[in-house]
This record gives structure tokens, C-alpha cells and sequence, in this order.
């Protein structure tokens, strides 16, 4: 897209504007040369990165945090959202991220500042030279939203190293032990589940589970066929109410496309049993936030949502033994259950959310 060769008049803008703006320090994660010789000229405290996964080895390693993180490349929705969740985690989520407008159509444009994954979208070839100026603004837009709202605690978000050494062989002795012992079930459910509908045994989505890490989930399928495909048909009977400000999630009380087998699968909660092989694996732990969907997971961007991302994906967890299945329950509600563990989760905590899950297996409202 862009030449080697500088446009006529840049040594000269360069030559005005690299004594002001030395101690400028950002972060450019593209593989423009043209922007990475210009910004290295102009600004002498500039990082570089070719994509953003070699770009959070060198940001966890810097001395000093970048003023302003600028995003020069294909905009690849589902790792943008992990990178801002990696950015919380790291105690990183007040740096301006801006995103070069040649990469974005105007869908995508709308999409990131709805969701509040970008501060700005600029034309980068026209303004690289004056983002010293957009740094010193979008500082004092974020300084006046700091005063108003109240401040997020990002306490014990990563848990210490003894305490996920044992959980994790917990999860590895139990998981394993459970399948042995529920081996006859996997033999007869998926019989009952065939003679019930046509269609697979299992139900496999993409969802994500801690730090918005991407992993196949497996289920027994309780659904008709191509069930996904009837979710616009079926938005309005949602019994969440989903709004642009905040997470959107999507179940419904009564689901018409829940098998008639499939019902009796997900009210005994027999439909979780597969996930017993996501725990073997380390995708899951037994105790956990659950993971989402990537459509539902993809509205948690904010600082203030991202930080249930931060617990490991569970089987059970604080939500299903306090809400699981009563229609009252807001977004906010759940999403919180989610970020009270993701906080306070440790040993004492996960031996109390088993001791009530056996209780909430079984659910009374068909949600």
C-alpha cells in the first residue's frame, strides 16, 4: 500500500517536530516500513510489532508504558477483543489504542467504538505526524471519564502459582475419574439422543474461556439441527434484554428448538457431561466462569465486563449455583457473578461452589 519513499516535505515536518516530541513513546503494531521508519524518526520512543501476539511479548517486557498503541493492520474481530482482555490483564487497559481507517469499513468502524475496543480511527498516512497532539487529547478525554465514573478493582486476577498447580491436577484426577465412572452414560445418551433426532451426538461450538483463549467446547446436542441459523427468527421471545451499552446474551425460556430428549438432557444438566474431556485437556477447569459463545463473548470489551475473562472457563461455577435457571436474571447480574469469582477465586472458594452445585443441577425453570 505505502512506498519506501518518504512523501515530499516529510524530513521537514520531522525536523520541526522531533525535538517536541522525543519523549513520546508508542506503540506500532503493522508491517508498514513506510510507518515505521517515519514514526522512528519523529518519535524516538517508538515500539514495533508485525501482529499483535509477538506484540504482547515485547509490551510485557518494555520499562515503560506506551502513551498510545496504534493498530496498523487487517482487523480481525476475535483477536482484537483477546488482545484488550490481555491489555486488562496486564494492568494495560488505559492506553489509547487508535486503528488505521484503511484497514476498517464502515460496519467494522461502527462495530469497535460500540464496543469500545479503539479510542479513535484515523487515516493514518495523512496523520501519523500529529499524533503527539492526538496523544495529548484522547489524555485528557480519558482523564475527564476517570474522574466520573467509578474506579474498576483488578484484584488477584492472576492467582498465584501454587494455587493453579493444585487446581489444575485436581481438575486432571477428577475429570479423569469421572468419565470412568459415567463411561455407561456415554454409551446410552448418545443411542437415546440418535432415536430421539436426526443429527450428531455432540454439539461442538467455538467459545472462550480465560484471557478470551478460543477452544472447541463439546456438548451433547439437545437442539434441532442448524438451531444457530434460528436466532434472528427467535430475538424478540430473548429473556435478556440486550442493549448496545452493555453484554448481550441470548436464551429463551420455553426454547422451540430443544429436543424433546434434549429437555430432559439440559434440566438434569446431563448435557454438560462431554466438557469432562474439555477439563482433561485443559481447556476447562471444573469450577469456573463459563465460557461463552464468541457473539456473547464479544461484548465483554470493557475494562469493566473483560475482567471475568480473567477466571479459567468452568463446568460449574458462582452464576450456577446462585442463578442458574431462574428467568429474572439480568446481564448485569450474571456478568458480575462472573467477575466476584474471577476476584476472590481460590481453594476454600471453588470446595463451596461444589458443595452447592449437586443442588443446582437440577433445574426448575426451562431456561
Amino acid at each position: 500500500m505505502f512506498t519506501n519513499v518518504l512523501p515530499q516535505g516529510t524530513n521537514e515536518v520531522m525536523n520541526n517536530e522531533k525535538s517536541a516530541d522525543t519523549q513520546e513513546n508508542f506503540f506500532y503494531i503493522g508491517s508498514s516500513s513506510f510507518f515505521r521508519e517515519s514514526l522512528q524518526s519523529l518519535y524516538s520512543g517508538t515500539q514495533f510489532s508485525l501482529t499483535i501476539e509477538a506484540g504482547k511479548k515485547i509490551l510485557a517486557q518494555l520499562d515503560r508504558t506506551p502513551d498510545l498503541i496504534i493498530l496498523d493492520i487487517p482487523h480481525h474481530h476475535i483477536e482484537l477483543v483477546a488482545f484488550k482482555v490481555w491489555l486488562l490483564a496486564q494492568h494495560f487497559n488505559d492506553i489509547p489504542i487508535i486503528y488505521n481507517q484503511a484497514f476498517l469499513s464502515e460496519r467494522d468502524t461502527k462495530l469497535l467504538f460500540s464496543q469500545k475496543l479503539v479510542d479513535d480511527v484515523i487515516n493514518l498516512e495523512q496523520h501519523y505526524s500529529k499524533l503527539s497532539a492526538k496523544i495529548k487529547f484522547l489524555k485528557r478525554v480519558n482523564n475527564v471519564i476517570t474522574i466520573k465514573r467509578s474506579p474498576v478493582k483488578v484484584a488477584n486476577l492472576l492467582a498465584p502459582a501454587r494455587f493453579t498447580f493444585i487446581k489444575r491436577m485436581t481438575d486432571i484426577a477428577a475429570s479423569a475419574v469421572a468419565i470412568a465412572l459415567c463411561s455407561p452414560l456415554f454409551i446410552i445418551i448418545p443411542i437415546l439422543i440418535k432415536f430421539d433426532s436426526r443429527g450428531p451426538v455432540f454439539y461442538l461450538s467455538k467459545r472462550a474461556g480465560k484471557g478470551f483463549s478460543i477452544f472447541n467446547f463439546f456438548k451433547f446436542r439437545t437442539m434441532v439441527v442448524n438451531a444457530q441459523d434460528q436466532m434472528d427468527q427467535l430475538a424478540e421471545l430473548n429473556q435478556y434484554s440486550n442493549d448496545e451499552k452493555g453484554p448481550a446474551f441470548f436464551k429463551l425460556k420455553n426454547d422451540p428448538r430443544i429436543t424433546k430428549f434434549g429437555k430432559f438432557l439440559r434440566n438434569s444438566s446431563l448435557d454438560e457431561l462431554p466438557q469432562l474431556f474439555n477439563v482433561l485437556r485443559g481447556d476447562m477447569s471444573i469450577v469456573g466462569n463459563r465460557p461463552l459463545p464468541l457473539y456473547e463473548a464479544a461484548t465483554l470489551t470493557t475494562a469493566a465486563w473483560a475482567e471475568r475473562f480473567m477466571a479459567p472457563a468452568g463446568i460449574t461455577g458462582l452464576w450456577q449455583v446462585s442463578k442458574r435457571g431462574k428467568a429474572d436474571m439480568s446481564n448485569e447480574e450474571r456478568i458480575q457473578l462472573d467477575i466476584d469469582y474471577a476476584r476472590s477465586r481460590n481453594l476454600l472458594t471453588d470446595f463451596k461452589i461444589l458443595i452447592r452445585t449437586p443442588g443446582a443441577l437440577l433445574q426448575k425453570a426451562n431456561v
